[in-house]
């Protein structure tokens, strides 16, 4: 993962220097940046100066650049002597061969070393006005406390502990301790029900869980232990579940139970980096823990939700805490522009510098309110795509030359060391401009993922065999004329559920499960507030009859139960059959085509074992569509 210098936002996508913003409806311009803000390792890259002539470097020279990074960059046990090699049309990625380092240890002790009463953590939990400050030698003092712990109860170097947490220091801390001893982390979104947890459990394998007793978001209490309880009676694995206090609410014990003591908090001012994300997701690991205490920053753990007590909740922490730079998910920015810009401007927003947005495409609309009124049009918006397999940002309108333009809606310009590219359908190289294709990446880079935890080869066929030589996406994208990028969506069956992606089959699986259903078929579909919603069509066994309410209540039920309630359906559609080809497989994209009502786009038909059902699924769709559910 990269990062940049120091701080914020700006260490994610550039060091931004303060100044007057020229913009108009479409277009953002800002002055004032030379190579050496971009990067001070530039200094020993001979002939490289400017913004185009370092991602030039960054990618045809992406040994020395890479290389300089690292030495610069990080602490080191034990010197590296290869930079890389890796082939991806193989699935081999190593990177820094020979060297050792420890992430916990770059991310406090370095810290510590210099500057050890800085904020590290400022813990906004739900309850308004009750933030929490954290030092950078507090945090190294807990870190340490839990990895003792670990390590008395057994967790040894390759172990892997489940994490089942919300937004709080201690969950950092119990990464940082994995990290610092050796063992993996498997943090679990604390939204997720007892068996979806479970299944995590089992695929790592996990002999130790670390949860609270309860969960509090958005003035809901949420009983993690009880989840806990419930998922680990069918993990064998589980020895110990370490249990922390959120509240004072007593939570039952077993012999297995380990309750963590408290520690204690102290306030310190410091400069804020807000990314409102859970530590659930990449984006919580890169940008909430690892990349701003790796790079001596203060991060805002952000508890609650954004309109909890009222949708001014993002602004008033921004007044209070003195956010610097504000990273948010386009659903939430979609969310809050519907109640208006009373919210915003009840509260000072004259700290912010930098507004991100991340996990799914932002659209015009939404970018236009977030920079004209939450950033007071002073603020540039850097829509950035990455994604859980690149470990951090690849492509994003900042870092750039002083004076070039940021188009909304558009992520735009690759970042340092990425060279992404446009595969047509026979899989060759797009080279030209104003043109759509399959967004692969061309080069390995540090940050991308490896391999897939047990499972190397479904690594290889998902990620390196698509496009030999090319790490696939699964993402499409658009290069306008200009060489900008702009993620279209998704190619492969991932949804995209407020930033949260779901795979469809997972969906299926489930909704089969339901008594009543035979089989399913669940697309992702346009959603004004969520990137994407929902969409089930359901063949009911032989002479079963139920009333289409009660079915979507016991789907919805069930999936909340198994997955989480954001994979709930937001639609369903009963149907007789779905269409299907000859050999059985269930044409996805003629249901998505219905629900664009795209139908001139449908195609060739024949191919379908009973082109009638298609019919059907339109006159269904024009019924549900029309009377909403």
């Amino acid at each position: 993962m990269w990062l940049p210098s120091r701080f914020t936002l700006k260490f994610a996508v550039c060091a931004l220097r303060r100044g007057v913003l020229k913009s108009h409806p479409h277009v953002l311009r800002r002055g004032g940046c030379n190579t050496a803000a971009f990067m001070p390792e530039a200094a020993g890259f001979e002939g490289v100066s400017g913004r185009a002539a370092l991602q030039e470097f960054s990618v045809s020279n992406s040994e020395d650049f890479w290389a300089a990074v690292a030495r610069q960059r990080l602490s080191w046990v034990r010197p590296f002597h290869t930079v890389q090699d890796c082939d991806l049309s193989r699935g081999r990625i190593k990177w820094f061969q020979g060297g050792m380092l420890n992430v916990s240890v770059n991310c406090l002790d370095r810290q510590v070393h210099i500057c050890p009463e800085r904020v590290a953590l400022i813990w906004e939990r739900d309850e308004r006005g009750s933030e929490v400050r954290y030092t950078y030698r507090e945090l190294l003092e807990m870190t340490c406390r839990v990895g003792n712990l670990l390590k008395r109860y057994g967790v040894k170097r390759g172990d892997c502990v489940t994490i089942y947490m919300p937004t709080c220091p201690l969950a950092v801390a119990s990464m940082l301790a994995c990290a610092r001893i050796g063992a993996a982390h498997n943090v679990v979104f604390a939204g997720f029900s007892a068996e979806a947890l479970a299944e995590r459990i089992r695929d790592a394998q996990s002999s130790i869980v670390i949860t609270m007793n309860q969960g509090v978001r958005g003035g809901k209490v949420t009983e993690l232990k009880k989840t806990v309880d419930t998922a680990v009676q069918s993990c064998p694995t589980v020895r110990h579940v370490f249990v922390a206090m959120r509240t004072e609410k007593l939570v039952p014990m077993t012999d297995r139970d380990v309750l963590m003591d408290e520690y204690v908090f102290s306030y310190h001012d410091g400069d804020v980096f807000g990314c409102v994300a859970d530590i659930g997701w990449i984006t919580g690991h890169s940008y909430i823990v690892y990349g701003p205490l790796a790079n001596g920053a203060t991060t805002v753990l952000f508890e609650s939700t954004p309109v909890y007590p009222d949708p001014g909740r993002y602004w008033e922490t921004v007044e209070r805490l003195k956010i610097n730079q504000f990273y948010g998910a386009p659903t939430a920015i979609r969310l809050l522009l519907k109640y208006g810009d009373q919210w915003v401007n009840k509260y000072d927003r004259s700290s912010l510098k930098t507004l991100g947005s991340v996990g799914e495409p932002i659209n015009t609309e939404a970018w236009e309110w977030y920079h004209r009124v939450v950033g007071e049009g002073r603020c540039p918006v850097v829509d950035t795509w990455w994604q859980t397999e690149t470990g951090g940002i690849c492509i994003a309108p900042k870092p750039s030359e002083p004076d070039e333009e940021i188009v909304p809606g558009m992520a735009m310009r690759p970042f340092f060391g990425i060279k992404p590219v446009l595969m047509d359908t026979e899989g060759k190289v797009m080279t030209s401009n104003n043109t759509s294709g399959a967004l692969c990446i061309a080069q390995p880079w540090p940050g991308m993922a490896r391999t897939i935890h047990n499972n190397h080869q479904r690594f290889i066929e998902t990620y390196c065999q698509p496009y030999p030589g090319y790490f696939f996406t699964g993402d499409g994208a658009y290069r306008s004329p200009e060489g900008y990028y702009q993620i279209t969506g998704r190619l492969d069956d991932v949804i995209n559920v407020s930033g949260h992606r779901i795979g469809t089959a997972e969906i299926e699986d489930v909704v089969n499960q339901c008594s009543a259903v035979a089989e399913s078929a669940v697309i992702g579909y346009s959603h004004d507030i969520k990137g994407q919603g929902i969409y089930a069509f359901v063949v009911l066994k032989k002479n079963m009859k139920i009333k289409e309410e009660d079915l979507y209540k016991q789907l919805n039920s069930v999936v909340s139960e198994k997955i989480a309630k954001y994979a709930c359906p937001d639609f369903v559609l009963l149907v007789k059959r779905l269409p299907k080809t000859r050999s059985g497989k269930i044409m996805r994209r003629v249901l998505r085509k219905v629900v664009e009502s795209d139908l001139d786009s449908l195609g060739d038909l024949s191919t379908l074992d009973d082109p009638s059902a298609v019919q059907e699924i339109i006159e269904g769709h024009a019924k549900i569509s029309t009377k909403g559910q």
